[in-house]
């Protein structure tokens, strides 16, 4: 799942926000590192990742893209999943997407010290509304185009708009059957303070 999902997935708390974006920024170990309630929030998004991974309807999702992209159809598959989440926004949540990404981002730049990269991208994150833009298909190409500048091998993404225009349906199918399944999880692990 990329940085949408994980917001709506982790819990309305401003720490269980921070927690749910700083999992992927923030590697290694947390035991200390963080108060607990966030530490407890990032390991979350650690469990979620690792649940969507191993998924049965991820791994069926995934074997649809072309052998050659298999090594970036994981990328490829968290960003369209957020741009599903995105455009049915309402399906999923009771609040509308503006007023959630609003919220959050009001969250965001209200901290004085953010991890790593992060802190560099908080600002345009929140300027030109990255997770409210998920839900244009054609933002995705400006998506995969920063994800391939910051790649080894940029030419992995070449083409995956095209192999996303065809496989649209299916790939949406596969999120929304896999979604509420994950919506669940994420509610059991955030009852048992994961």
């Amino acid at each position: 799942m990329n940085y949408l999902a994980h917001l709506h997935l982790g819990g309305p708390a401003p720490h269980q926000l921070l927690g749910s974006l700083y999992g992927d920024f923030v590697k290694g170990s947390l035991e200390g590192r963080f108060p607990p309630a966030l530490e407890a929030a990032i390991r979350l998004h650690r469990h979620i990742d690792s649940y969507t991974d191993q998924h049965p309807l991820v791994l069926a999702a995934l074997a649809r893209f072309p052998r050659e992209r298999r090594r970036f159809a994981g990328i490829v598959l968290d960003v369209f999943f957020d741009h599903c989440l995105a455009r049915h926004w309402r399906d999923y949540a009771e609040q509308p997407l503006e007023q959630f990404t609003g919220d959050f981002y009001r969250v965001l730049l209200a901290q004085p010290e953010l991890p790593g990269r992060l802190a560099r991208i908080a600002p345009f994150m929140a300027a030109d509304d990255w997770l409210g833009a998920y839900g244009d298909f054609a933002t995705l190409e400006q998506v995969f185009n920063g994800i391939a500048r910051r790649l080894s091998r940029p030419e992995g993404m070449v083409g995956v708009m095209g192999e996303l225009e065809r496989l649209y349906e299916p790939l949406l199918a596969d999120f929304r059957e896999f979604y509420p399944q994950l919506q669940a999880f994420a509610a059991a692990g955030r009852m048992s303070g994961s």
